[in-house]
């Protein structure tokens, strides 16, 4: 594959991660019944793609690390539930930006998890960053029914961006173990461990099964989730680390645009600011991060 076509690849890949917001919006489910729904689907069909491509599961690799694979999948199942709340809650553009400060938590807790120093650069970052967040969740602002939903958002926006954070770290220590094997073995346990929780948390016998919420169901499934991954590793084998980690900000820079376009969302001149600050805070801070497969959305 030819680098062109290979950024081709990863550009519609970040475009159709950058869509689910819109997705998760038109779907009246709970979060937690999306979250299950969506990683069963991915699994069995990238099962079905490994099986047709007849590209082998390297057994022994799976084997040691599958602690790790089982304990990343379930953090990625609540992940998922955590980030569709937060799109109830508040602005796909706001729980977007709230969802990277991933990078930001990495950089606070690599001291401790990765034996990295905070560099003035790093502190510099995590401080604009926080900064971002705090005029992004309107809480200088509140008062409102409205103002506080937002602020629920965000919070359910930054869970979900510290249990990435950690699936992130995770999977610095997997090794052996290629990014479309991970990605499989990590959404099946990702959807077993969101069962439990979907199951005693909704009344499932009463849910009413209507054709375009289901159709939804399977777009987040086949498309926002199985194509888009299997694009984004078809892909990150040939582009460089850099190039990967600056064009995942297509996905927030798409997501703020459906949001303002397609779902009329308007955003204060604060939140602005805070976008600018969170998002330019992550890039500059890219350099100091390594991203090691993409299980976020």
């Amino acid at each position: 594959m030819n680098q062109n076509k290979a950024k081709l690849e990863m550009i519609a890949s970040m475009v159709i991660f950058g869509t689910i917001g819109l997705v998760r919006r038109s779907i009246p489910y709970s979060s937690a019944m999306i979250a299950f729904f969506r990683g069963i689907i991915a699994t069995l069909v990238l099962l079905l793609v490994h099986v047709i491509r007849r590209q082998p599961f390297d057994k022994a690799a799976l084997k040691t690390n599958m602690v790790k694979l089982l304990v990343s999948g379930a953090m990625i199942g609540f992940n998922w539930v955590l980030l569709f709340e937060a799109y109830r809650y508040t602005t796909v553009s706001v729980a977007t930006v709230c969802y990277y400060m991933a990078p930001v938590f990495i950089m606070i807790s690599s001291p401790f998890t990765l034996g990295e120093k905070i560099t003035a650069k790093k502190a510099v970052c995590i401080i604009l960053a926080l900064s971002g967040v705090v005029l992004v969740s309107g809480i200088l602002e509140l008062g409102s029914a409205a103002s506080k939903d937002n602020l629920k958002g965000v919070l359910f926006g930054l869970g979900a961006a510290l249990l990435y954070a950690c699936v992130v770290t995770i999977n610095k220590s997997i090794s052996g173990v290629s990014g479309m094997d991970r990605t499989i073995f990590q959404m099946g346990p990702a959807a077993l461990a969101v069962l439990p929780y979907w199951l005693l948390t909704d009344n499932v016998s009463a849910i009413t099964w209507q054709t375009e919420p289901v159709i939804m169901i399977l777009t987040a499934g086949l498309i926002n989730t199985a194509l888009a991954y299997d694009l984004y590793f078809a892909s990150i084998q040939h582009i460089s680390a850099q190039s990967a980690a600056l064009m995942s900000y297509i996905d927030p820079v798409v997501a703020i645009i459906l949001s303002a376009t397609l779902l009329r969302e308007g955003m204060s001149a604060l939140s602005v600011i805070g976008v600018i600050l969170v998002l330019g805070s992550a890039i500059a801070g890219e350099t100091a991060i390594t991203w090691v497969g993409r299980n976020r959305q």
